[in-house]
């Protein structure tokens, strides 16, 4: 959930990949929540980088061996809390899929229960990538609560990497 910034930051697939590793080893370190973190890493650097849904979905289907088949009108009615990367990730990718904004995506995201702060940051930072930013009310709330130092950490990211 931590490992959104890697896919904004770097400007290739291997990078991503390489660094997502890196980061999320700190935290999460075993090979699937290794795995969970680079399929959030490469599905924000696809799209931030002009791919489409179906591509997104292809590679990380293909990479990673997630199965991302279900819409989440099919997840929702027996998703439960987990904390594996395997039961999360994937899921937060779907809601995404199925998303028509990013609204809709951390609405959707969360509307599936269980680990739903995760499961929205994951979700967020996709599909923040994929459709170009926040509103402005939504980022006018944000830096409402942030302290003013992480306000100012955020801003100089958003800038330098959220173009």
């Amino acid at each position: 959930m931590r490992i959104s910034p890697v896919g904004f930051a770097y400007d290739d697939i291997e990078l991503v990949m390489k660094k997502a590793e890196e980061f999320t080893a700190i935290t999460h370190n075993h090979t699937e929540g290794i795995k969970g973190g680079q399929s959030t890493a490469a599905a924000i650097f696809l799209a931030r980088t002009g791919h489409t849904k179906e591509e997104i979905k292809e590679f990380i289907q293909n990479t990673f061996e997630y199965d991302l088949s279900r819409h989440v009108d099919e997840i929702r009615p027996t998703y439960k809390f987990s904390e594996s990367s395997q039961e999360t990730v994937p899921q937060a990718i779907r809601a995404f899929l199925d998303s028509t904004n990013f609204e809709d995506a951390i609405r959707t995201s969360i509307s599936l229960g269980g680990d739903s702060d995760t499961l929205a940051c994951i979700t967020g930072g996709i599909a923040q990538a994929f459709y170009g930013g926040v509103s402005a009310e939504i980022k006018k709330k944000v830096y409402s609560i942030l302290d003013d130092r992480l306000g100012q950490i955020t801003k100089l990211f958003m800038d330098r990497y959220c173009k």
